[in-house]
């Protein structure tokens, strides 16, 4: 187990414990969510080491390694994906200036983003610890994800665009990952970030059944400040914060299923409406929000 005594984002040692969330997926245990008061970032207290972690992502249920449509959640979320996937891709094709480039995706998945933009023409690269979704991507889309311990053996000033959807909260080697990733970019290229977002309302409304603390597996809790923070110590710049509207829905139906047992749809449907009404026009407080990058 990782115990902190500082702030994994700033160092700081004005952290406290703010509360106690539950792994609802693999192993049913009660993890503590600390807070700092510095930088505002807030992580998970005792994570298992990168070595001992990998159990706690054993399940079918983990859609991102497994690819699963069990369930009406899941069938929901793959339902959305591909207009998301589509919505990505513009997104990098606008922000990085150019209809066709290289790009990195790392914590790739199945494969589903790389395959996006192969067929628009971008050269891929993806990374992926998991073996099991590296090798449900070779099976599905025909790429070849690597390791994740291979972004330390790319070459400097080869990527016009690296993405990590929902994959930060996941790095124990957090610095070492975005001082790496700052010099893999060509000096215009633009890093996409997609975090959750615990200043959002759902994440309010639903406190420790918050879905997207999801412990231990995301070992930090992003607010947009301490995002900015981090990013400041590795020479890179927040350029646009874009939301991601879908994100408090599906957030909500699984956090209902924690709450209740059993979920409430309605109640799910409402709360990630107010979500959104509460962030419309001030993205900072959506419930997942992509973070555009650039090298200062």
């Amino acid at each position: 187990m990782i115990h902190y005594t500082g702030c994994p984002v700033c160092k700081s040692e004005l952290i406290q414990e703010q509360l106690t969330a539950k792994d609802h997926t693999v192993s049913k245990n009660n993890f503590s969510i600390w807070h700092c008061n510095t930088c505002s970032v807030r992580f998970t207290q005792d994570v298992p080491t990168e070595d001992a972690i990998g159990a706690f992502y054993a399940s079918d249920n983990y859609i991102s390694h497994s690819d699963t449509r069990k369930g009406i959640i899941n069938s929901l979320y793959h339902l959305v994906r591909n207009r998301t996937l589509i919505s990505k891709r513009n997104l990098v094709k606008k922000e990085a200036g150019m209809s066709k480039g290289a790009i990195l995706d790392i914590g790739c998945g199945t494969g589903a983003f790389l395959d996006t933009m192969k067929k628009a023409g971008w050269v891929i690269n993806g990374l992926e610890p998991d073996a099991t979704a590296r090798t449900k991507a070779a099976e599905l889309y025909n790429v070849e994800p690597q390791p994740s311990g291979k972004l330390f053996d790319l070459q400097p000033g080869t990527f016009h665009a690296i993405t990590m959807w929902h994959v930060l909260e996941h790095v124990h080697e957090l610095h070492a990952y975005i001082k790496q990733i700052e010099t893999l970019l060509t000096p215009k290229g633009k890093l996409f970030i997609a975090v959750p977002n615990y200043t959002s309302k759902d994440a309010e409304i639903y406190k420790e059944h918050w879905a997207a603390y999801d412990v231990p597996r995301h070992l930090y809790h992003f607010s947009p400040q301490s995002m900015e923070n981090l990013l400041a110590q590795h020479n890179l710049k927040l350029s646009k914060v874009k939301p991601m509207w879908f994100d408090s829905f599906y957030v909500s139906m699984l956090s209902e299923q924690y709450k209740t047992g059993t979920g409430n749809l309605l109640k799910a449907v409402f709360n990630g409406l107010l979500s959104n009404i509460k962030a419309w026009g001030v993205v900072r407080k959506c419930s997942s929000v992509i973070y555009v990058i650039s090298k200062s």
